[in-house]
């Protein structure tokens, strides 16, 4: 049986197999055990099942994220070079407010105290100018003992061209017991804050990722057992922020590749579901319960999916590729306040699971999930196919006492769904209109448990032609999750220059070659062959002396390929000004057997057989004859007017007046301004 978690803020999403049928299994999420929902949704998953010979699981998981957003990773250590033990705090002296001179930055994830020097010198092409003599590197290992540190970093200058420092004190470290992690091997690339801080979450997140990586496999074994006493165990693998999967323990040795792991599968999830539509141009919209994900796909294929090493989280750089995504603190669960000026805020601040929106019967602050209950929007029979009670009468009279002199609460109510859908499109806008893409000529694909709830009022907004909600859209993460591929990327900074494109193939190809070499190895060690493994290399480059670069594909027209994105991102190409290549990178992908949605039976237009209730829902301040259908009834060509509410088990959709929407062969809803 494969099964596939998504573990967010408010729920736990499972998407499996049964009898090869996708099921959908939501459970709600404990932030302060996160690895027990996935252990409760077993046991109910594998009750009574006679299939589970062995269990293949597959995880996205937000742990890492929460850890360095609440600063609860690992007591971890610095060793760096002797000089720049500081390098954390200096960073690129970058003020996050340019005008706000007592602006407070959050302390490094690893206190002074805590920060070593070692004496050891490499140049920049990677001859030892000084080597760390014996009794140096047991003194360090000594002090770093001493500070009672669980986990270190190492981080040498120009290691990613030399690591035999780094490898001596790594393996001195090792042998007394401490976590270790070396930055050539978890970024062998140049610009020594970004691969210092890259390898410090790394540490950071180690003991804390391995601890709840540990859980999860032994409540797989255990599952195992109860369920089938043919079975040879259970297979745990991880989503990385990248968009592909890897086995448990190497993200418990790598955890800083798995950030994003959650919102990388709900990318892969849209990709899927829009090629079924024959969609290409898409913009991704994850509404859940604590946070909305965006992002921008320009095709169908897997190249498609835009990446990024320049990522911040938490006002921590993370340089690992990630699939460029932008979040903001906008979902379901967040908290609506009135700021000191007496202007309506929404988020970033989120009731989360517990104690959750104010009608799940514990919260005690509006949300937007209050708000739109209290507008009609969605249905008082609750969530989950009515297995979740949601109380509106204690939401309306907690929502009274929250709200402003002049307002009513449903004005209160729509106050609060526009200001989180003003946050929202700004987010859209930052990945579609700010790097040169026109949202009018894109899709937008709508999931999360409350994605379809906005997405109408947000595509009017933006122009955006049309709506895709994908069947299951509460759970689309976890089944992108549950069709990832295995993946191994890996990077090495050469910076080399370009005299000719074709004068310069020789030297890359032999460094692609090393990359190559190492990238089959870790390859095998997850299962794959050579024989079985597909290979995508590209090129970081820039032009001489810029400072930054842009990823474009390896191709005999690379050169040309990079002219062509500088002139998208910055509006202007320099073609007769010298490049140059500063790093090579190379994607491994073992693919993994893919589930597939089935067709749905061929209906009429009309959808009066899933057509079960009708209520008043509020729009533009007035009180509007809503019809509720159900979407399981649904069929294949059945078209619905707005105002319409279509519930599901995993999310709720709502199509606006002057909306109307058609059902495709596969379940998705198409929905487009009425003409």
């Amino acid at each position: 049986m494969r099964i596939a978690f998504d573990t967010g803020g408010t729920f736990t999403d499972c998407v499996y197999l049964r009898d090869r049928r996708i099921e959908i299994l939501k459970i709600p999420s404990n932030p302060r055990n996160p690895a027990e929902a996935i252990s409760n949704a077993l046991a109910q998953i594998t009750h009574g099942s006679r299939e589970v010979s062995p269990l293949d699981l597959a995880c996205g998981t937000t742990v890492g994220t929460n850890a360095l957003l609440q600063r609860q990773g690992g007591r971890v250590a610095l060793v760096t070079t002797a000089g720049f033990e500081d390098i954390l705090e200096i960073g690129r002296q970058a003020r996050t407010k340019l005008y706000n001179l007592f602006v407070e930055k959050q302390a490094p994830l690893v206190p002074r105290e805590r920060r070593f020097g070692l004496a050891e010198r490499l140049d920049s092409e990677g001859h030892p100018l000084l080597s760390p003599p014996p009794n140096e590197i047991a003194r360090t290992v000594r002090a770093v003992v001493r500070s009672g540190a669980e986990s270190v970093a190492i981080c040498f200058l120009f290691s990613f061209v030399n690591p035999e420092h780094e490898q001596a004190i790594g393996r001195a470290l090792s042998k007394v017991g401490l976590q270790v992690s070396v930055s050539h091997q978890i970024l062998p690339e140049h610009r020594e804050f970004e691969r210092t801080s890259t390898t410090v979450v790394n540490a950071y997140l180690v003991p804390v990722m391995s601890k709840y990586l540990a859980e999860i496999e032994r409540s797989a074994a255990v599952t195992s057992r109860r369920a089938s006493l043919r079975t040879s165990g259970a297979r745990v693998r991880i989503m990385q922020s990248s968009g592909g999967i890897l086995s448990a323990r190497a993200a418990a040795r790598e955890p800083v590749r798995t950030i994003l792991s959650g919102p990388a599968g709900g990318i892969l999830g849209a990709q899927y579901v829009a090629e079924l539509a024959g969609i290409e141009r898409i913009i991704t919209f994850d509404m859940g319960g604590t946070s909305t994900d965006v992002a921008l796909m320009e095709g169908g294929r897997s190249e498609a999916l835009a990446t990024t090493s320049e990522t911040i989280v938490s006002d921590v750089p993370v340089a690992v590729p990630m699939l460029d995504i932008h979040t903001v603190g906008a979902g379901g669960g967040s908290i609506a306040r009135y700021d000191r000026a007496g202007a309506l805020r929404v988020g970033p601040e989120s009731a989360g699971a517990d104690p959750g929106p104010i009608c799940y019967g514990r919260g005690e602050k509006p949300t937007v999930t209050d708000a739109n209950l209290v507008l009609g929007r969605i249905p008082e029979s609750g969530l989950l196919g009515g297995a979740f009670q949601l109380d509106v009468h204690r939401a309306r009279e907690l929502m009274d006492r929250e709200r402003g002199p002049a307002w009513s609460v449903e004005k209160f109510a729509q106050g609060i769904v526009d200001v989180a859908n003003a946050v929202m499109e700004k987010a859209i806008r930052v990945i579609s209109v700010e790097r040169g893409h026109d949202p009018r000529d894109y899709t937008l694909v709508a999931f999360g448990g409350a994605g379809a709830l906005h997405a109408c009022d947000l595509a009017a907004a933006l122009d955006i032609p049309r709506v895709l909600v994908p069947c299951m859209p509460g759970a689309l993460s976890a089944l992108g999750i549950l069709r990832a591929d295995v993946t191994k990327d890996l990077s090495r900074t050469i910076r080399l220059k370009i005299r000719s494109a074709s004068g310069t193939r020789p030297a890359l190809d032999l460094e692609f070659a090393k990359l190559q070499r190492e990238g089959l190895k870790r390859m095998r060690a997850e299962g794959f062959p050579s024989s079985g493994v597909q290979i995508e290399r590209a090129l970081d480059m820039r032009y001489s002396g810029q400072s930054f670069e842009l990823m474009v594909p390896d191709s005999r027209g690379y050169v040309a390929a990079f002219h062509r994105a500088h002139e998208q991102r910055y509006g202007y190409a320099d073609r007769a000004r010298p490049c140059e290549v500063v790093n090579v990178r190379a994607r491994f992908t073992g693919r993994t057997p893919k589930p597939h949605l089935p067709k749905l039976k061929p209906g009429g237009a009309r959808a009066r057989g899933a057509l079960i209730s009708q209520s008043l829902a509020w729009f533009a301040g007035r009180r509007v004859a809503t019809p509720i259908y159900d979407r399981e009834k649904l069929l294949a060509g059945n078209r619905i007017a707005g105002p319409a509410i279509v519930m599901e088990y995993s999310a709720t959709t709502l199509i606006s007046p002057r909306w109307a929407g058609r059902v495709d062969s596969y379940g998705n809803i198409l929905l487009e301004p009425r003409r």
